[in-house]
C-alpha cells in the first residue's frame, strides 16, 4: 500500500470527475492542466446548454470546477504539463513543464479531443464566407447572450443551415470515424436558434442522422414536430455566394435531384478529432494509440480505461468520440481502479 497521489492530466469534465472521485475516498490527487483554467471545452469553447442535461455548460461544469477547486485532497497545477514520466505502478515520478517534480502511485489521463478545423473542408466556404461558422461559435454566440447573428453584418439570419459530418465519416480528409454527438448537438442547437429567432428558418442537411438511444425522441423527433426544424438527406458538393447570401448546392439523396438553396448562416457540425498532444503524451507516459491516434485502451471487462502501460488509465474522449455524460461516467471507473492499484486491492468484478 502507499499513499502516493494519483495524477490526473486534464482538466475538463472526466479530470475533473476523476479527481473529484479520488478525493471522495479520501485520495491525495495531483490536477495537471494545460491551459489557465479547469472546465475544458465545455469552457473554453463557451459551449450553450449541454446534451442531454439541458443545463448550461458554465454551471454545471462550473460547479464541477468549483467543488475541485475548493477540496484540500486536490492540487491543482495550471498552465502546466508533464514533461517526462517514470516509474512502475506504485512508484511513478512524473516532472511537470513548471519545474515541480510529482511522485503519483497511478495515472489516469483525461486530455480530451480537439475540435475539427474547418479550413480542412475548405469546399464548404469556412475561411472564404464569414457567415459561414462552426457549431462551436454558434455556441458561443448562444452562450455569451448575444444571440445568433450573421458575423458580417451582425443581422438576424432568417435561413440557417446546419451541415453534418464536417471532419467525420470522411474517408477523403483522413476522418473515417463517426463523431458520435454531433447529430445531438446539432439538433440541440436548430431548436435554441428557433427559440430564440421563431421566425428563422433551420435546415439540417445529413447523410444518416444518428441520435442514438434515447436522444431520437428527446431531439429528432422534437426538433421537427415542436420546432419545425427541416431535415434533408443529402450529399453537399460545395458552399458558395452569389453576393448577397450564401448558396448550397449539392444533391437530394432521397429524390435523386440537385439542390441549390440560399441561406444567410451555415454551419459546420465539426467532429471530434485526437487530441493534438497524442503523440507526445504516448511518447511521454509510454502508452499506445489506437489507428486513428486516440489513446488506446484495453478491455472494458477488466479494470476500466487500462491502457497498454500498466498503471496508467485513461478516460473521456481521449480514447475517441465521447458524450460528457459517458465520459464522467468513465473518469470515475477509471479513477477507482487507479485507487485500486494505489492500495494494492484488485478491482472485483460481479460474478457472470
Amino acid at each position: 500500500m502507499t499513499n502516493k497521489p494519483v495524477l490526473v492530466v486534464g482538466g475538463g469534465p472526466a479530470g475533473l470527475a476523476a479527481a473529484h472521485a479520488l478525493a471522495s475516498v479520501g485520495q491525495q490527487t495531483v490536477l495537471v492542466e494545460k491551459e489557465g483554467r479547469l472546465g475544458g471545452a465545455p469552457i473554453l469553447s463557451g459551449y450553450a446548454k449541454l446534451v442531454p442535461s439541458g443545463e448550461w455548460a458554465r454551471d454545471a461544469i462550473g460547479a464541477m470546477v468549483g467543488r475541485v477547486e475548493n477540496n484540500p485532497l486536490v492540487n491543482v497545477q495550471l498552465s502546466a504539463s508533464v514533461a517526462a514520466f517514470s516509474g512502475t505502478p506504485g512508484a511513478f515520478r512524473a516532472t511537470l513543464s513548471n519545474g515541480q517534480s510529482v511522485e503519483a502511485g497511478a495515472a489516469v489521463l483525461c486530455t480530451g479531443f480537439t475540435h475539427f478545423d474547418s479550413v480542412n473542408k475548405p469546399e464548404w466556404g469556412f475561411g472564404t464566407y464569414p457567415d459561414v461558422v462552426t457549431t462551436a461559435q454558434v455556441e458561443q454566440m448562444i452562450s455569451s447572450g448575444r444571440g445568433v447573428r450573421c458575423p458580417s453584418d451582425g443581422r438576424k439570419p432568417e435561413r440557417v443551415a446546419i451541415l453534418l459530418c464536417v471532419g467525420s465519416r470522411d474517408r477523403q480528409i483522413g476522418r473515417e470515424w463517426c463523431s458520435k454527438i454531433c447529430c445531438t448537438v446539432s439538433s440541440n442547437i436548430a431548436m435554441e436558434i428557433r427559440e430564440e429567432l421563431p421566425d428563422t428558418h433551420v435546415y439540417i442537411y445529413y447523410m444518416d442522422i444518428r441520435t442514438f438511444g434515447l436522444y431520437e425522441t428527446k431531439y429528432y423527433w422534437r426538433s421537427q414536430e415542436e420546432f419545425k426544424v427541416k431535415y434533408i438527406k443529402s450529399r453537399i458538393a460545395e458552399v458558395t455566394s452569389d453576393g448577397k447570401r450564401l448558396i448550397i448546392k449539392g444533391e437530394d439523396t432521397l429524390v435523386k435531384r440537385p439542390i441549390t438553396i440560399p441561406f444567410d448562416m451555415v454551419v459546420h457540425a465539426i467532429g471530434m478529432d485526437p487530441n493534438v498532444d497524442n503523440k507526445s503524451l504516448a511518447a511521454t507516459f509510454g502508452i499506445g494509440l489506437e489507428p486513428h491516434g486516440f489513446i488506446g485502451k484495453g478491455s472494458s471487462y477488466g479494470n476500466l480505461g487500462e491502457t497498454s502501460r500498466p498503471g496508467i488509465f485513461v478516460a473521456g474522449a481521449a480514447t475517441g468520440p465521447e458524450t460528457i455524460d459517458d465520459s464522467i461516467a468513465q473518469a470515475k471507473a477509471a479513477a477507482m481502479a487507479a485507487f485500486a492499484l494505489v492500495h494494492q486491492q484488485p478491482v472485483q468484478t460481479a460474478a457472470a
